[in-house]
C-alpha cells in the first residue's frame, strides 16, 4: 500500500514540475480568478488525458514515440516563447494570450506531451490507474495554481516588459526540460 502511494505521489509530482515551471511564465502577465481556474482545468486535464492516451497506445509504440514525444513538448514551449519575445518585442497588440483559446491549448499540449510517454508505462506500475489520474490532476491544479501566484508577483516587479519576460520563461524552460531530458534527468 505504501508502495503504490509513494508510486502514485512520485508520478504526479514528477509530471506537475512543468506545469509549475510554465504556469510562472504564464502567471507574469496576472490573471483573473476565472482565467486561473481555467488554466489549471486545462493544464490538468490536458496531463490526465495524455497518460490516457499514452496507457491505450500502448508499451510497443510507447517505445517508439515515448522520447519523441518528450522532445516534441519541449519544442513546442520554445516555440510559444520564441513567439512572445518576438511580439512583445514588436510591441503589437497581437499578443499570443495563454489563458484562453488556442494560446491555452498550445501550452496545454505543449506540457503535456511528457505525460504521452508516462502513460505508456501508467499500467504497469502497479497501482490503481484511475487513482493515479486523480493524483495527477489535482496536483497539476496545485502547481498550476501556485506558478500563477509566483508568476504574478514576477510580472508585478517587471511591470511593462511581462510579454518579454513570459517568452524568456518559456523558452528557457523548454530548452532546460530539453537538456535535462537529453541527459536522463
Amino acid at each position: 500500500m505504501l508502495s503504490a502511494v509513494l508510486k502514485v505521489a512520485v508520478l504526479a509530482v514528477s509530471l506537475a514540475l512543468d506545469v509549475f515551471a510554465v504556469s510562472v511564465g504564464v502567471g507574469v502577465r496576472g490573471h483573473t480568478r476565472a482565467e486561473k481556474i481555467r488554466i489549471g482545468a486545462a493544464f490538468g486535464s490536458a496531463e490526465v488525458v495524455m497518460n490516457i492516451v499514452g496507457a491505450g497506445i500502448g508499451r510497443g509504440i510507447g517505445q517508439l514515440i515515448g522520447a519523441a514525444a518528450a522532445y516534441l513538448g519541449f519544442a513546442a514551449l520554445v516555440g510559444v516563447g520564441i513567439y512572445m519575445i518576438v511580439e512583445s518585442l514588436r510591441e503589437e497588440s497581437g499578443d499570443l494570450d495563454l489563458s484562453t483559446g488556442w494560446g491555452l491549448f498550445i501550452a496545454a499540449m505543449s506540457i503535456s506531451l511528457d505525460s504521452l510517454g508516462v502513460g505508456f508505462t501508467l499500467p504497469y506500475l502497479g497501482v490503481n490507474v484511475v487513482v493515479a489520474l486523480i493524483a495527477v490532476f489535482v496536483v497539476s491544479i496545485i502547481a498550476t495554481t501556485t506558478g500563477l501566484w509566483l508568476g504574478r508577483i514576477v510580472g508585478n516587479r517587471v511591470g511593462g516588459a511581462t510579454g518579454l519576460i513570459a517568452g524568456i520563461l518559456l523558452t528557457l524552460t523548454g530548452s532546460v526540460f530539453a537538456i535535462l531530458h537529453a541527459r536522463g534527468f
